[in-house]
């Protein structure tokens, strides 16, 4: 029982951090890249439309349900030291939960929470796009490659089983 729920948890925890890593890799890569090419009253409008709807999608269950999973694969992994897989099921399990849901709470949402507060013409408009464009995208690359890592350390724990 213990062998499968620990392998079910791995298994989540690879998909969740895939499809979670796929996610901003895309936004990393191009969509920042395109909001920041068009005018600014349209990329704050486009982006806080993103950041709305984002919390009411499928995603938010991926999200927080993978920070779940991994955070209890630290905890197992912690219990079960001497067995095979239970490192790299430790490091996958804290690189997510620091290096993208703290990253996340700590960094992106507060930018999202200023990018909302302020009216797209305000004088002061061009000031917090310029510096949300700049240093969400670099928080973003943080929470990728944090992602991207921890699905490949949850793909070795699975096969040092």
């Amino acid at each position: 029982m213990r062998q499968a729920l620990t392998t079910g948890l791995l298994w989540f925890s690879a998909i969740g951090c895939g499809l979670v890593g796929g996610l901003y890799f895309a936004f990393s890569t191009f969509i920042m890249t395109a909001l920041g090419r068009i005018d600014q009253a349209s990329g704050i409008a486009a982006m806080n439309a993103i950041n709305v709807d984002i919390v009411r999608s499928l995603f938010m269950p991926f999200f927080l349900g993978t920070t779940v999973s991994s955070a209890a694969l630290v905890v197992m992994g912690l219990l079960r030291m001497s067995e095979p897989g239970a490192a790299v099921m430790i490091a996958g399990g804290s690189l997510y939960v620091i290096g993208m849901f703290l990253v996340t709470m700590v960094f992106n949402v507060p930018l999202n929470n200023a990018l909302a507060a302020v009216q797209s013409s305000a004088p002061e408009a061009a000031s917090v796009w310029a510096t949300y464009l700049k240093d969400w995208t670099f928080w973003n690359h943080v929470r990728t490659v944090a992602s991207v890592a921890a699905c490949a350390f949850f793909i070795a724990a699975l096969a040092a089983r």
